[in-house]
């Protein structure tokens, strides 16, 4: 067991202890270590400025992704190398993003800056050898944001950089010593006590729940993207930290002919990255869920566990039965996530218990498979209102359908009344007409900043018709793939439009 913790930051060597190990990593970098490229503009994780680069051991090599560090603290980067904006320049002279910054005239300010090259060297290391477009570049930087330059200098110093002479990370930090001291370390449980914190890092989901079970008032971290900005912000203080990122074998990821094996830890950008050739409709989904580098920290069991009313992954997950698989002290146990949440912000799990897992099912290729999100902007935002659809139509009759909608009620909720309606009812707009009704009937939204109750009403009946729309354009516009139900999703093709920027508040 240690009390300290292990972290590499542009290959040097840091052991941690104490009142330090609970700072964000944006704060260790400036006021420690005195790395003041990395900067700090909202500490919520939106704008990128801080924007640093985190390595992780994968297969005998060291991983790096991009992720803000503003909202990613000390103890969750036990065993990993922190590459900042510094460290892309080891020998002090520019590096080739930095040199096409300059010579397009990519910065004005200069606060946005350093995480735009940090996001977009990522990118260069990420698709090294690969011929990029412009859409790889906004692509990269959609969690950069600037105030000055209107975006298409930087987009042409993306454009203009020689890839061909951006070196390597491995061969800038060669990975050898540092992952010979990370399989050292990794084995061994942490635990930090100090000014009345602690912090606990279990290597075992055995002593996972343990610890849990010991303490109720624990707050359980995974990626940290929601629960760091209430800290930042001073809306939370943790006093007692379970930190699951030693839990490595809740990272993997299973792909069948049937279903999605994913682990807690499993990142949002990695479920995406799965659904591309599994799922396509989701992936389009999880493609808005937030910035890459939001994604890059972001996991599916945190989101889960998290059920907030208008949480992203949620809505198709409902209606694909998926099932979490839930571990404690007295051993593990699946349930359905449509009987996971009993509550805001509630669910079944019982003291000890954790999320390991989530059992995603397919869909097979007869069914429509549909996603929609309605947000004030396209990229970055949270769901005012989301919707899953999932139907089956045989011989023009709904012989099945689910609907779950996010954003109108305490928890994301099936429309069981909506779905008893269509059942067995013909597949034309008079039936969507006569369902409206029964969905706006059905939800119990609540009035915020986000949209008001009427607004939110509405929405529940015009997205159903808007699926229908959409799906039976698809069916009638040419021949389909089976029975003449349409393309569903899990043959490669999309039924519906995911894409938020297809809303119903006056932009579409």
């Amino acid at each position: 067991m240690r009390d300290n913790l292990l972290i590499y930051v542009n290959g040097k060597r840091h052991g941690i202890t104490g009142a330090t190990a609970f700072s964000s990593l944006s704060d260790f970098l400036r006021y420690q270590l005195e790395l003041t490229g990395t900067k700090v503009v909202c500490a919520e994780g939106d704008c990128g400025s801080c924007t640093v680069l985190i390595g992780r051991p994968i297969d005998n090599r060291i991983v790096y992704k991009p992720v803000t560090s503003c909202i990613q603290f000390l103890h969750q980067l036990d065993c990993t190398h922190v590459v900042t904006i510094e460290g892309l320049t080891p020998d002090k002279s520019l590096n080739p993003v930095q040199e096409a910054m300059v010579r397009c005239h990519g910065a004005q300010c200069g606060f946005c800056t350093p995480g735009i090259v940090v996001s977009m060297y990522s990118m260069f290391e990420e698709k090294a050898g690969a011929a990029l477009c412009e859409a790889d570049v906004r692509s990269a930087l959609v969690g950069n944001l600037c105030r000055c330059t209107g975006y298409q200098s930087i987009i042409q110093a993306g454009m203009e950089t020689v890839a061909e002479q951006i070196e390597s990370l491995d061969s800038l930090y060669p990975a050898g010593e540092m992952l010979t001291d990370f399989a050292e370390h990794a084995v061994e449980t942490v635990t930090i006590h100090s000014e009345g914190r602690c912090h606990f890092k279990p290597i075992s989901i055995a002593e996972a729940v343990a610890f849990k079970a010991a303490n109720a008032d624990c707050t359980v971290i995974a990626g940290a993207t929601d629960i760091g900005v209430l800290i930042n912000k001073g809306i939370r203080d943790p006093k007692v930290v379970l930190n699951l990122s030693g839990l490595s074998d809740l990272r993997k990821m299973q792909l069948s002919s049937t279903a999605i094996d994913a682990g807690a830890l499993v990142t949002i950008a990695g479920l995406e990255e799965i659904c591309e050739t599994a799922l396509p409709e989701y992936a389009g989904f999880l493609e808005y869920f937030g910035s890459p580098p939001i994604k890059n920290a972001a996991t599916i069991g945190g989101n889960i566990a998290n059920g907030s009313p208008i949480g992203d992954s949620m809505p198709a997950l409902l209606i694909l039965d998926a099932e979490i698989e839930l571990t404690g002290t007295q051993g593990s146990r699946r349930i359905n996530i449509n009987q996971f949440y009993i509550g805001y912000r509630k669910t079944v799990m019982t003291a000890d218990e954790i999320i390991t897992a989530v059992h995603i099912p397919l869909p097979v290729r007869d069914e429509y498979f549909w996603l929609h999100k309605v947000s004030r902007r396209k990229d970055l935002d949270i769901s005012a209102f989301s919707a899953a659809i999932r139907m089956k139509v045989d011989a023009g009759k709904i012989t099945e359908c689910r609907i779950a909608y996010g954003g109108v009620a305490p928890t994301i909720v099936r429309l069981s009344a909506v779905e008893s309606f269509l059942s067995n009812k013909d597949f034309n707009e008079a039936t969507f007409r006569d369902a409206v009704k029964v969905a706006m009937d059905e939800v119990r939204p609540i009035s915020d900043v986000r949209g008001s109750a009427d607004y939110r009403s509405q929405l529940a009946g015009n997205i159903l018709m808007k699926f229908f729309i959409e799906s039976n354009a698809k069916h009638t516009s040419g021949p389909s793939d089976v029975n003449g139900n349409g393309h569903p999703a899990s043959n490669g093709e999309r039924v519906g439009k995911s894409h938020p920027n297809n809303r119903l508040n006056g932009e579409e």
